[in-house]
């Protein structure tokens, strides 16, 4: 897979820029069977112009595929390390709502950087990069104003202050991301982004599956269901949580439990021993 070949570079242009955007990553098959099972879950929601489904990893076994997806994984672990889990698996649809109609799943967003409430630590105004998301474009999102995500490139790493957090208001620096289905955007939370309206007659469809240091708490559970680890292989045992009974290793794992560290260029930094050791 050319994303996999391609990795150092990738990594070093995500550092520079705050994005990638992968073209033609999951198969148009990969991309039907994904939409088909959408539109299962969609049937069991309320009627909304928007929907946000988080944990939707456990909706449906073809989204919960991606938590692993073999064209992706290898670079969340050069850019993250290897010890690491899903964080967040977040579906988001918006329908066609040229007229702006304000719903309760929230069918735009204004500019924000992701992360807790009160705010991740700053020095000197920078945040670090405490996870990272993937994005899976699952509808024609080949022209702005589809409902698409905006981005500042470049905002993670300075100190940015957006003129407005107003995602109707023009940036001078912003850009849309704009692709096809199959595609993937990749971004860190310190970037500063945004869900613009859908003034189109397009639906948006999005699959944002994030992953963090394992000893962040994730988002989506407090511990995996049975179901997600029935059958999982070490590498999914491992991004879904379950390394060890023991909340030390979540810190200081061995390395049988982070089989993720097998993909990890042994010239990393992150292949490194831990200075801190248990007594």
């Amino acid at each position: 897979m050319t994303v996999q070949l391609a990795v150092p570079e990738l990594a070093k242009q995500f550092q520079e820029e705050g994005y990638l955007l992968l073209k033609g990553v999951l198969s148009a098959d990969k991309v039907a069977r994904l939409n088909a099972a959408i539109d299962g879950i969609l049937a069991e929601e309320p009627e909304s112009l928007s929907y946000n489904v988080y944990n939707s990893v456990e909706r449906h076994d073809e989204i919960a595929s991606l938590i692993d997806e073999p064209a992706v994984l290898p670079l969340i672990v050069q850019l993250l390390g290897y010890n690491i889990q899903l964080h967040i698996s977040h579906l988001t649809v918006r329908k066609p709502n040229p007229q702006d109609i304000k719903t309760a799943t929230g069918s735009f967003i204004n500019w924000h950087q992701d992360g807790p409430h009160p705010r991740f630590p700053t020095i000197d105004g920078l945040t670090s990069t405490y996870y990272i998301k993937t994005c899976y474009i699952l509808s024609d999102m080949s022209e702005p104003d589809r409902g698409n995500t905006k981005i500042i490139p470049r905002s993670h790493n300075r100190v940015y202050r957006p003129d407005s957090q107003n995602v109707r208001d023009q940036l001078p620096d912003e850009i849309q991301i704009c692709g096809m289905p199959g595609d993937v955007f990749i971004f860190p939370q310190n970037l500063w982004h945004a869900g613009a309206p859908n003034r189109s007659g397009h639906t948006r469809r999005q699959l944002f599956l994030g992953y963090s240091p394992i000893w962040i708490r994730p988002i989506d559970y407090r511990t995996a269901s049975e179901r997600l680890l029935k059958d999982a292989s070490p590498i999914r045992r491992q991004l879904l949580g379950d390394i060890s009974d023991n909340p030390f290793n979540y810190y200081v794992p061995d390395d049988s439990m982070i089989p993720l560290k097998q993909i990890l260029p042994a010239e990393s930094p992150d292949s490194e021993g831990s200075a801190y050791k248990q007594e």
